[in-house]
């Protein structure tokens, strides 16, 4: 007999559930000192999706009261460091950095210095917190930007005092260069929706 789990996912943004929560269904959104707290069952298990913004210290805030669940999967999007990936593939082979990598070369350097197949900002606070509770830890991540991708703008010189990256700043900074960051926002946003649209079909295909 299979017994159903329960799953702590946590991502930095909504928006990187959209995927799970299309393939899902119906969700219940619950109190939380988060930004987006919700609960949903798919696949004969129970998953809990929090999401409050980048970083170790934002996880840290999220994650400060104890949820029971039997595993933790830090999830969400991801940047390539590996040339062979393409948007949309599942990474489960990371590297943790407290900063956007906005650049080709910074990513060149992350791949040659860890060896790691993508990054991301949350994965090794969520893997610290999956200790201390004492349960199991993953991590499954989607690929938004290719290993040859340069991001539209630095995204790290527009994040507030709490880490979160300010939307007015990014399309202020965006405004400012019209004919070239804001068709590669466009661009980031469709490989974002491809990217939540994988992840989505990996949870709804896949027996954790």
């Amino acid at each position: 007999m299979v017994t159903c789990r329960r799953w702590l996912l946590v991502a930095a943004e909504r928006r990187e559930f959209d995927g799970i929560l299309k393939r899902f269904g119906e969700f219940k959104e619950f109190d939380w000192p988060a930004r987006f707290a919700a609960e949903t069952e798919g696949n004969g298990d129970r998953f809990v999706m929090i999401a409050n913004g980048p970083g170790a210290r934002l996880v840290e805030l999220a994650l400060s009261k104890r949820i029971e669940v039997d595993g933790m999967i830090s999830t969400g999007f991801c940047g390539a460091l590996d040339p062979s990936l393409r948007v949309g593939d599942i990474v489960r082979d990371l590297c943790t950095i407290d900063r956007v990598a906005t650049t080709a070369a910074e990513k060149q350097k992350l791949r040659a210095s860890t060896g790691a197949m993508g990054v991301d900002m949350e994965s090794s606070a969520v893997a610290q917190k999956a200790a201390e509770w004492g349960v199991t830890f993953q991590a499954i991540r989607v690929v938004s930007d290719t290993a040859d991708d340069d991001m539209p703008l630095d995204f790290n010189i527009y994040r507030d005092r709490e880490g979160r990256f300010s939307r007015t700043r990014i399309a202020m900074a965006a405004m400012a260069r019209p004919f070239t960051a804001v068709p590669a926002l466009l661009r980031l946003d469709r490989n974002c929706r491809m990217a939540a649209e994988s992840l989505g079909k990996f949870f709804a295909d896949s027996r954790l």
